[in-house]
């Protein structure tokens, strides 16, 4: 096994894992954590995981995560760059959809995050009506963030199981079939 194509494949098995720790986290927290403080707001409200009432602020894990994650999809897109596009493009998805949860995270989610925070500790008020409208607003677009990090999952698991691509080879992206006995 060459350089490129280890370093890849350790970067795919490093992304392959955050990703996983990473969409099992978030569906724990959209199914559990969400579920509590979302279900009959405002007064459910105060099961949200922020503040000095929480011991522990879902951003401690997840900013971590992240950092380990960029780390890894990078590593991989660097280390398979001079790989065909047809191979390439599983590196680059990851990448991407990194991306949008990196922008929408702090443009949508820690506004949402600031209003219900403030709702629930009384800083700002807001009807009910306007926070069940928030709540909902909020598991929506969580849901959606659960579909990216899904989408980044399935394309390091993708660009793992191919095969590497081979320099010189005219048709790289064909496994070649195993003989039969």
């Amino acid at each position: 096994m060459r350089s490129r194509e280890r370093s890849t494949r350790v970067f795919l098995w490093i992304a392959v894992f955050f990703w996983g720790v990473g969409l099992g986290a978030k569906l724990f927290d959209l199914i559990i954590l969400a579920s509590a403080w979302g279900a009959t707001p405002p007064g459910s409200l105060n099961l949200l995981p922020y503040g000095p009432r929480f011991p522990f602020n879902p951003g401690d894990f997840f900013q971590p995560l992240s950092a380990l994650m960029v780390v890894a999809v990078v590593g991989a897109l660097i280390s398979g760059w001079k790989t065909p596009f047809e191979y390439r493009v599983w590196l680059w998805a990851p990448i991407m959809a990194f991306v949008i949860i990196w922008i929408a995270t702090p443009t949508v989610f820690w506004p949402m995050i600031h209003e219900l925070y403030g709702a629930a500790t009384g800083k700002l008020v807001r009807s009910e009506g306007e926070l069940t409208h928030l709540v909902r607003r909020w598991i929506i677009a969580d849901w959606l963030r659960l579909a990216t990090i899904a989408a980044g999952f399935m394309a390091s698991i993708r660009a793992i199981s191919m095969p590497y691509p081979r320099e010189g080879s005219t048709n790289t992206m064909k496994a070649t079939p195993s003989p039969r006995s």
